[in-house]
């Protein structure tokens, strides 16, 4: 089997060392790409209710909500608050477990405990604290893929 290699310059060669051991060639010909991708956050940099600073551990994110330039993270036990964009807190979050379903909202997968079809390609989502989400159709076909369905 021969991989094409999409990493640093500097990582390339240990990379390639161990894809050989395994039996596995590199060749800038190859019909598969081994790429890098950048490692995902486990938490996020929030503000309490008393705008305190605290390091919030994404497993305890249901959803975060942008309100414009105010974003709302939901945990079980409370709201927090960040002052980011959303799309930078989408990059920030592993994106196996968390996926966007409207401009404005962000999901953690492992929270969504029923799955409505709407009219009009949409969903209606209830997460496991009863908050009820909208996907919208924009992300409707990524949102379908992410779950398998």
């Amino acid at each position: 089997m021969k991989i094409r290699l999409s990493v640093p310059e500097e990582k390339k060669p240990p990379v390639g060392e161990e894809l050989a051991r395994h039996g596995i060639e590199v060749s800038e010909d190859a019909e598969y790409t081994l790429i890098e991708t950048p490692r995902s956050h486990s938490f996020l940099n929030v503000r309490d209710k008393e705008s305190r600073a605290v390091r919030l551990s994404a497993d305890q994110i249901l959803y975060i909500e942008s309100f414009g330039k105010d974003i709302e993270v939901h945990t079980l036990q409370e709201t927090y608050y960040a002052q980011d964009r959303i799309y930078r807190l989408e990059e920030l979050l592993d994106p196996r477990e968390f996926i966007r379903i409207s401009k404005s909202v962000i999901i953690a997968k492992s929270c969504v405990k029923k799955i409505r079809p709407a009219l009009t390609m949409k969903f209606v989502l209830t997460l496991s604290d009863g908050s009820l989400v909208d996907v919208t159709r924009s992300y409707y076909t990524d949102f379908r893929r992410f779950f398998n369905i």
